[in-house]
């Protein structure tokens, strides 16, 4: 049906409140209760028939529900094959829009559809069936909403039920065909969201998105600039946002100007029922490079200077600012303008951050929008993103207006910086603006998803419990890519009661049925929760930079070394682990039917082989460097093994680029992920910027670059121990140990074969293989036979003997004199670890985060809130029993994720911890980290993914104590304990936790 009227979705919703709740309806006084999306779908009966109904709506209707109305019938023709038709019949489904539509009103003036707690809502859904609901027709499905937006909503909820993915145009996600599709009956709804405005920000999207989309759509429509996006592009991104069920964009931004790209992009947000923003550097509906592409050779269009500064150009920039403003009002856009100013390329403000200037820039502002149109500016919706340094102007006191809405951020990496506080309630609410994807200090991630749902999680929880609920946005970079962790922040937002944390796995599933179907959605949402797990240990771009404290405590990044340590095998078993996720995910693939295929690996298959490659490469890489170190004949079949990882992992993106889905996505997956550091290949920003000359992405290559060594054709004998280089004896040895077997490699120096001997000076050393041949290597494995070694502390060593060489290796073993005078977790090797839910005794209220951390689950004190007195007596406590060999110093090194200060009680965020009945030690996590200035201190914790702080201890007596670990402020999550008590050696993780008795 045509439209005869063109609306703004916007008009006459100014009046409906900001919600403050938080909390998503769920019925009550007559409503209807709410629903998972598509509850009320059925495939064997029900109520009314979907196959063969026509999908009816008025043309009165705003645009967007006409128009969702089409991809209604889309969808249902997608899966029954079935195209449902336009005009009324004897059964039907009506969309509409209560208080829009004449037929959604008629049916409720006709006491036909009782609309009781849905009218007046905010973006509120119903469907329900109705008999007899018109003359001729027997029975409608009812697909009615509060606004224009619940109508949209409700029918891609419709569509959702029935098995089309939101991700079917972007991930290629074929539905399950169904003969029969049933509504059953009932009022249903998905209620009303809890964060007024939903949505993500398009960005970083350089090479990726900027080199597929203007391929695929077609360049931009501004002369010169052709990499622009057009409507063409973003019709599918509001699309695949209102189906997510998400309602506001912030455009890209990389070099691209939306409203100058293509005259129709604003036309058509306005047509689909979105809402645009700009984003935190982009006041006043205008994005910077609409500033930047006019204001050059110090010159600007509004008669100024060109300078990007309020103190130097007030005039001309206000008077661009009021151009952005009459825009939105000239073409009747829905819009959320964002207030203040940043530098010109997402840095601080050049005039200086002084809270005078910021004040008068913020009210010039407001006072541009009262005049332009024509309204207070109440009246319009507002938003003051505090990113970065813009935090420190409400750090030092200064306030937006009271209907402004208050953005606050997390630090780039998925860590909140501040939470409202309780004492400032505002008419304007919060917001929060989070990241899965970023370009910046420490290093940018942008090539795959490295979201662990349960951190994300942690943190949405605490925005919702702490009172955030204005607006939301994340940026998801090139979106595509970042489809999982999009769409739970955005379901998240919508209802945050709903998934809880116990739910994750139900949610997981959730996602895995509707992109691969019900068969395999446990296996692939398991294999989904891990991945995020996993990736959540370092960043795929940061796993060639070890960081390290140099003596007198400064950063220290090193661009040439793997961040897992030889020893302990931890660069082994963390490569061994992707390996194996690998392999199932894999197996996974091979059993999907073929229409499943492309879908597979774009939302999985990609990122999973691609990663678990990069890490065999970086395997392959480094040891390869220590191979050429020590002169080993095996060190070139390394480099081999370093290169033929690069061609896999180009490969792959060849596949993506070329082979998936008919070649649709040529050039996306372009995104160079290997190559940071490589100063002298790229220039000084290497060490945190993509790999790029001239802005512009350069291909991967192998940085470090292998070597390869001339080996001389005599044998050579050649020894290497257990750790980390370089070594000559081998861990302690314990009855308790749990790290994994300590062994002594044989290596040759040259290409001809020798035999190896080595024999032990005591009887209880044993070697698994004490004698044998050496091509390359031999790993031999040294065990304790317990039953002939003495207690307490004993030494020995290994003679390992070939080529006409001989090397020693020492060993020590330590074993405790009695099993019965030992509790808990027990010492060996020097240290003790735990894993922070592994406790005896717990005081207050603790929540156990399953797979949070970077090894297993995460402890925090509950609820997130707070409420604890400020004293040792209340504050939440944890108790662990170890057995200690010896007396005297002990260390104990504290793993939390590397949260911020986001508390509104005080600076810092403390916990502590004791011995026996000791004071307790009280630690600022925060303390020399900056979350604004993101500083090295900051910039170590979030590439580690653990803020790892040490206390001191001096302990009168060996055997049994019982550690406390207290959570001073709330939000603290600790993943694990170390205890040092002189053998702890580096590594990445932490050693694997001790053994308990």
């Amino acid at each position: 049906m045509s439209v005869r009227r063109r609306t703004v979705l916007g008009a006459g919703l100014a009046a409906v409140p900001v919600l403050s709740s938080g909390v998503a309806w769920a019925g009550g006084d007559g409503a209807p209760q709410a629903t998972d999306p598509g509850a009320y779908i059925s495939f064997t009966g029900g109520a009314f028939p979907l196959v063969g109904a026509p999908v009816v709506v008025s043309a009165d209707d705003h645009p967007g529900v006409v128009r969702v109305a089409g991809d209604l019938r889309d969808d249902i023709e997608r899966v029954t094959g079935v195209r449902p038709a336009v005009a009324i019949a004897r059964r039907a489904v009506l969309v509409g829009t209560i208080g829009r539509s004449p037929l959604i009103d008629g049916l409720v003036a006709a006491g036909k559809l009782d609309v009781t707690g849905v009218r007046g809502r905010w973006e509120t859904s119903l469907q329900t069936v109705v008999d007899h609901p018109l003359p001729g027709v027997d029975q409608a499905f009812v697909i009615a909403g509060s606004d224009p937006r619940g109508t949209i909503f409700g029918a891609y909820d419709v569509s959702y039920g029935i098995g089309v993915s939101p991700w079917h145009w972007w991930d290629d996600v074929l539905p399950v065909h169904r003969d029969e599709v049933w509504v059953l009956p009932g009022r249903h709804t998905q209620g009303t969201p809890a964060v007024k405005y939903r949505g993500f920000f398009i960005n970083d999207e350089n090479p990726a998105l900027g080199t597929w989309a203007p391929a695929y759509f077609g360049p931009g429509k501004a002369p010169g600039y052709p990499g622009g996006f057009n409507a063409d592009f973003y019709a599918k991104v509001f699309e695949v946002l209102l189906r997510l069920k998400g309602n506001y964009l912030w455009p890209a931004v990389w070099g691209r100007a939306f409203a100058e790209d293509d005259p129709e992009n604003h036309r058509t947000a306005s047509a689909y029922g979105v809402v645009m923003g700009t984003s935190h550097e982009a006041p006043m509906m205008r994005g910077i490079e609409e500033w930047n592409r006019h204001a050059t050779g110090g010159t600007d269009p509004y008669g100024g200077t060109g300078e990007w500064s309020y103190l130097r150009n007030a005039e001309a920039i206000r008077a661009y600012w009021r151009a952005g403003i009459q825009r939105m009002v000239d073409e009747g856009f829905e819009g959320v303008v964002t207030l203040g100013m940043r530098g010109n390329g997402d840095t601080g403000l050049p005039d200086g951050d002084g809270i005078e200037l910021m004040q008068e820039i913020i009210a010039a502002q407001r006072q541009i929008i009262e005049e332009v149109t024509g309204r207070p500016a109440a009246e319009t919706p507002q938003v003051w993103t505090l990113y970065k340094e813009v935090q420190r102007y409400w750090d030092r006191g200064l306030r937006a207006p009271d209907d402004v809405t208050v953005v606050l951020t997390d630090d780039n990496w998925g860590n909140i910086r501040k939470h409202p506080s309780p004492a400032e309630p505002r008419g304007g609410g919060y917001g929060l603006y989070y990241h899965f994807d970023y370009v910046g200090a420490g290093r940018n991630y942008k090539w795959v998803d490295t979201a662990n749902l349960r951190n994300v999680w942690d943190q949405l929880h605490q925005a919702h419990a702490y009172g955030n609920h204005g607006l939301w946005v994340a940026n998801v970079g090139d979106l595509k890519g970042n489809e999982l962790p999009t769409e739970f922040f955005l379901d998240y937002a919508w209802d945050p009661q709903r998934w809880s944390f116990d739910r994750l796995g139900e949610w997981e599933r959730r996602y895995a049925r509707q992109n691969f179907g019900a068969a395999a959605a446990g296996e692939v949402a398991e294999l989904l929760a891990e991945y995020g797990r996993l990736q959540a240990r370092r960043k795929p771009e940061l796993l060639n930079r070890r960081i390290t404290l140099a003596a007198d405590g400064q950063v220290v990044y090193d661009d040439q070394q793997t961040p897992f340590s030889f020893g302990h095998r931890e660069l082994e078993r963390v490569t061994g682990e992707w390996r194996e996720l690998g392999r199932r995910a894999a197996r996974i693939g091979r059993r999907l039917p073929e229409a499943a295929q492309d879908a597979w690996f774009e939302l999985v298959g990609y990122e999973v082989a691609a990663t678990a490659n990069l890490y065999a490469l970086r395997e392959a890489e480094f040891t390869n460097l220590r191979y050429a170190r020590e002169g080993r004949a095996a060190t070139n079949d390394l480099a081999t093994a370093a290169e033929a990882g690069l061609a896999a992992d180009l490969d792959l993106a060849d596949r993506f680029n070329s082979r998936v889905a008919g070649g649709k996505w040529r050039g996306f997956q372009t995104q160079p992920h290997i190559d940071y550091g490589d100063v002298d290949r790229y220039g000084p920003n290497a060490p945190w910027q993509q790999p790029e000359k001239d802005n512009v992405a350069l291909p991967d290559v192998l940085f470090p670059a292998v070597r390869r060594i001339e080996v001389p054709e005599a044998a050579g004998l050649g020894v290497s121990v257990d750790g980390d280089e370089p070594a000559t004896a081998l861990p302690p040895f314990s009855p308790y140990q749990t790290r994994p077997q300590q062994f002594v490699e044989v290596f040759n120096r040259g290409r001809t074969p020798f035999d190896y001997r080595v024999t032990a000076s005591v009887p209880w050393l044993v070697v698994d293989h004490p004698r044998g041949r050496v091509t390359r290597q031999v790993r031999l494995e040294v065990r304790v036979d317990w039953s002939r070694a003495p207690a307490g502390r004993s030494s020995g060593e290994l003679t390992v003997s070939g080529a006409g060489e001989s090397v020693t290796v020492g060993c020590v073993a330590e074993r405790p004199p009695s099993r019965r005078a030992l509790r808990g977790f027990v010492e060996a090797g020097g240290y003790v670890a735990i894993d922070a839910d592994h406790y005896d005794r717990a005081a207050g209220q603790w929540r156990r985060l399953a797979g949070i951390g970077r090894t297993g689950a995460g402890m925090t004190a509950w609820p997130v809130t707070g409420g604890w007195a400020d004293s040792a007596a209340s504050w939440p406590r944890l108790e662990y029993e170890v057995s200690l060999l010896s007396a005297g110093e002990v260390t104990v090194w504290t793993y939390l994720s590397p949260r911020n200060p986001t508390l509104p009680t005080g600076p810092g965020l403390h916990y502590a911890l004791s011995f026996d009945d000791q004071a307790p030690q009280q630690v600022d996590i925060t303390a020399g980290a900056d979350d604004g200035l993101l500083n090295t201190v900051w910039a170590r914790n979030t590439s580690d993914h653990v803020n790892r702080t040490s206390t001191r201890h001096t302990l009168a007596s060996s055997g049994v104590h019982r550690l406390k670990f207290w959570s001073v402020d709330p939000t603290v999550v600790v993943q694990r304990l170390v205890l040092d008590t002189g053998g702890l050696t580096p590594t990445y993780l932490g050693p694997l936790e001790s053994r308990r008795l």
